[in-house]
This record gives structure tokens, C-alpha cells and sequence, in this order.
């Protein structure tokens, strides 16, 4: 078969095999593995970090995306200096790689699942710290009812868990949502209300009564999804009205970040309120106005409809949601107001 060559201005030339159509040669010819470092490119925004990733020398992940280019006879990605942006033809090639990817991931555990016995593990990911009484009497539930199960929690950023959910490395996810994947089922799991918080070596620890005018000007703490068009919108939206516009000394995508952070006195800063409520008993933080109405914010069960879900995880979701129907709104909200 004669060379393919990149001719890039009109796009990439190449000629058939005589007698054999483009995509006949392609499913008989493409190699998985390119897919694969262009599927990592991508994540990556980089072929530099593409090739760190994937312990590759930088010249072999760039040979291997013009070769890809070269089978497809499509620019995939536009590069220059300065400049990394995906084609039409590269996202939607990506967005059959992501399903390529999780189905062949998959394949263990549909082979696994032929047995009568329910078994295997169950793979979540999850945003920081979500604190959800009902969700862990499901689970010690159901690990009781099948002890041949386990499962393999990831804590990730929101946006990382419906990635892997998207991927089929997870089986479902949990997380806040800004922008929902059209790709992907949302289920509302619970609700948590936010509050503003300080440590004991803030000027504001210890005082009662105070108005969220007194707040104005002071250093702030927070996560990098507090703004206006992320997931913490209703947190945004509180600063913004009140005036909170202080410096922001740090921020983190993690629960766990956040809160160290705030005990520092580094700042004062927003924290799920029922997350928090032994470090207020202890005196590692203390509860800043408002008071009353505070933020809310939505937690999400994340399911990818065009997974295939083993028979361990099809039961675990179907516990998950018996527990959800089963409760109204106000019992699945923390604290309850």
C-alpha cells in the first residue's frame, strides 16, 4: 500500500487501495495505541505532557499523531506556538476513543461476571468528602448482603469524576455539576447548605451576632469551582451580593485543602456546614454569618447509559436508588432547615 502523506494546507492526501474503501482499510489497519496517545494528548492539552504521561519521548507521541492524522487523512488537532485546539474531526474522533477506551477496560469485568455468586469490585470516584448518612447505610447494606464484593473509591475534582464516568473507568460517580455532559445520566442525591467558617486565630473567631457586613474586605479561602459560572454558583452569588470581594489567599479543589486552610487562618471561607459540624464542637472552626438561608448546593449520582454495568455494580445502583425514591428532598438535605 503506498505511503500516506500529510499535506497539510488542504488537508491530509492519500490514496486507496484499489479496490478497498477508506473505512474497510481502517478497521482491518488502525492501531489501537495511536488512538490511544491521541486520546491522551488531548486530556493533556499538551504533546509534552502527553509524552511525560506516558513515559514516551516527546518525537514519538508527535510521530504517532501525524501517523494517526496520516490513516484518518484528518487534521485532528490544530498546533502551532502558543496554540493547541482540537478539529471537529479530533473531538469527535476523542469522544469515540473515551467510549474505545472504557469498553476494552471492561472487558475483565464482564468476563468476571458470568459466575452466579455476586462478586467483584465496585469502582467509584467521587468529589472530596461527600458526607451522606443514607448513602453509608447503602453500603454497609450491601456489602453485608454480598461479602464478595468490594469496592475502589478515587477522590477526584467534580469535573475528573464525570470524566471517569464518561470513560468507564468508574462505574458511577459523585459530584457537584455545572456542566452537565449530554453523555451522561444525573441523578439528585443530596443537597448540602454551605456556610462561612474561620479558625481560631482569625479575628472574627469566638464572635457572636455579626452581620455580613463584617465580613467585607477579609482574606478568603475557597475552592476554584467558587465562581459565578461553576458549580459553587450559590456560593458566588452570596459574595458577590454581600460585597465579599476580599483577596482570595488560596484556593484548592479539594474539601479537605480548604478546610486546613481555613483552621491556618490563612482566611475565612465556605465549607459544607454538616462536614464541619465536630470541627465546630472542637473548636478548630467557628460558624460566620449568614446564619440563616445559607447556600445550597447539589450533590449528584453521575451513570454513564452506555456502560455495562456488572452485576455487582447494576445491584449496587439499584440500591442506591430504591434509598433515593424512598426519601424526599428534605430528609436528603444537610443539615435540614
Amino acid at each position: 500500500m503506498p505511503d500516506i502523506a500529510l499535506g497539510y494546507e488542504g488537508g491530509v492526501q492519500g490514496q486507496e487501495t484499489s479496490g478497498e474503501s477508506i473505512p474497510e482499510r481502517l478497521s482491518r489497519e488502525l492501531d489501537w495505541n495511536l488512538l490511544h496517545t491521541f486520546m491522551v494528548i488531548v486530556q493533556e492539552g499538551s504533546i509534552t505532557r502527553a509524552a511525560d504521561r506516558l513515559l514516551l519521548r516527546q518525537p514519538s507521541v508527535s510521530n504517532a499523531l501525524k501517523r494517526l492524522e496520516a490513516q484518518l487523512e484528518r487534521r485532528l488537532i490544530n498546533r502551532s506556538r502558543g496554540r493547541f485546539q482540537l478539529t471537529e474531526s479530533g473531538r469527535l474522533l476523542y469522544g469515540e476513543c473515551v467510549e474505545i477506551y472504557g469498553s476494552v477496560s471492561r472487558l475483565a469485568v464482564m468476563l468476571r461476571d458470568s459466575r452466579e455468586t455476586v462478586a467483584g469490585e465496585i469502582s467509584i470516584a467521587a468529589a472530596s468528602h461527600v458526607v451522606c448518612p443514607f448513602y453509608d447505610q447503602v453500603l454497609s447494606g450491601f456489602q453485608a448482603a454480598h461479602p464478595q464484593t468490594s469496592f475502589s473509591v478515587e477522590i477526584s475534582t467534580s469535573s475528573l469524576v464525570q470524566h471517569a464516568v464518561l470513560q468507564k473507568s468508574a462505574a458511577l460517580g459523585f459530584c457537584l455539576v455545572s456542566d452537565p455532559s449530554p453523555r451522561l445520566n444525573y441523578e439528585h442525591f443530596f443537597r448540602e447548605h454551605f456556610g462561612f467558617f474561620c479558625g481560631p486565630s482569625h479575628r472574627l473567631f469566638g464572635r457572636r451576632g455579626l452581620s455580613l457586613t463584617a465580613l467585607r474586605g477579609e482574606a478568603f479561602v475557597s475552592f476554584k469551582t467558587d465562581q459565578l459560572s461553576d458549580a459553587l454558583r450559590p456560593v458566588a452569588l452570596l459574595r458577590e451580593r454581600a460585597g465579599l470581594g476580599g483577596r482570595i489567599v488560596a484556593t484548592s479543589s479539594h474539601l479537605e485543602e480548604v478546610r486546613r486552610m481555613i483552621v491556618a487562618g490563612l482566611g475565612i471561607g465556605p465549607l459544607p456546614i454538616h462536614v464541619v459540624e465536630k470541627d465546630v464542637r472542637d473548636g478548630l472552626l467557628w460558624r460566620l454569618p449568614p446564619y440563616e438561608e445559607p447556600p445550597a448546593i447539589d450533590i449528584y449520582l453521575v451513570t454513564n447509559p452506555r456502560m455495562h454495568h456488572s452485576r455487582a455494580e447494576s445491584l449496587f445502583l439499584q440500591s442506591l436508588r430504591q434509598r433515593i425514591t424512598s426519601l424526599p428532598l428534605s430528609a436528603r438535605t444537610y443539615p435540614p432547615l
